[in-house]
Parts: C-alpha cells; sequence; structure tokens
C-alpha cells in the first residue's frame, strides 16, 4: 500500500536521508514544525514503514575492502534459497535485487583484493553464469527518493 505523503513529510524525508541522526529540534526548525509534532510524524512514518531504519556510511576502503564491483547473475534455477543462503552467511554482499531482463541478480560487492573478488564471484559462478563489472568511482552516491514532481508541472515547450 502506497502512503499518502504530504510535503512536510517530504521534507521531512528528504532531511533525514541526508542525515539519520539530526535532533528532532534541527529537524523540526528545517520542516517548519514544533519538535513535538515532527517528532509524531517522524513516528508514524517508521509505523507505517515508509521509514525503515537508519544507517551509517561506511568508506569501504577505510575498512579494508577497496575492490567494489557490480555481478549480475543469470539464475537459471527456480529454487532460490541456495542463493539466499549465500547472500546471508557473506557480509561482501552487500545488496542483492532480483531483476527482469536477461540477468535475474544484480549484485554489489565488496572485496578485499582481486582474488577476493574471485572467490566470492566463483561462490555465485555454482547458481548461473555471472558477469563482473569493476566499479572505477560513485559519481552519483545513493539517494533516497525526492517527492514526485505532479505529472503537470512538467516543463512545456
Amino acid at each position: 500500500m502506497t502512503e499518502s505523503l504530504d510535503a512536510t513529510d517530504w521534507a521531512i524525508l528528504t532531511e533525514v536521508q541526508k542525515d539519520g541522526r539530526i535532533a528532532y529540534t534541527e529537524l523540526a526548525r528545517r520542516v517548519n514544525l514544533s519538535a513535538s509534532a515532527t517528532k509524531e510524524r517522524v513516528r508514524r512514518l517508521e509505523a507505517a514503514e515508509v521509514i525503515t531504519g537508519f544507517r551509517a556510511e561506511v568508506d569501504l576502503e577505510r575498512t579494508g575492502y577497496p575492490v567494489l564491483a557490480v555481478v549480475r547473475l543469470k539464475y537459471p534455477g527456480t529454487r532460490h534459497e541456495p542463493l539466499r543462503r549465500l547472500l546471508a552467511e557473506r557480509a561482501e554482499y552487500l545488496e542483492c535485487l532480483r531483476t527482469t531482463g536477461d540477468d535475474c541478480y544484480v549484485l554489489k560487492v565488496a572485496a578485499t583484493s582481486m582474488s577476493h573478488l574471485e572467490e566470492l564471484v566463483d561462490a555465485l559462478a555454482v547458481f548461473g553464469s555471472t558477469t563482473t563489472n569493476l566499479v572505477l568511482s560513485r559519481t552519483l552516491p545513493f539517494r533516497g527518493p525526492a517527492e514526485p514532481r505532479a505529472a503537470d508541472a512538467r516543463p512545456t515547450r
């Protein structure tokens, strides 16, 4: 179910996505509400599972994972539980998306070295064919959603 979000909800989401540790008083100032009203809005967004958690961004290189790759997996089988078990066992698989098209899964993988990456890709290759791309840089780091633009707000020519 899609939650009905107003402009204030979107303002709150924008701010907490920038800084999940922002104090309610500062968040309230930025979205023009009282601190108690802001706290209630955040709690409502959490209860509705619009906000599903708060996380720290970690620099992979500084934690010993200088190699970042995107691995695409063609998975011909229908039993996905063994793959899910592998993903749960290995923290190096940072994200896994089930997709349509030629590839069934797209994974973001962090490794300590090229040989470590090879080991991780080999573990995936048991399930099907893989294509691996090394990440050279993050042109646009992950960002959450912003308020959708209304259909009538599109620029006219």
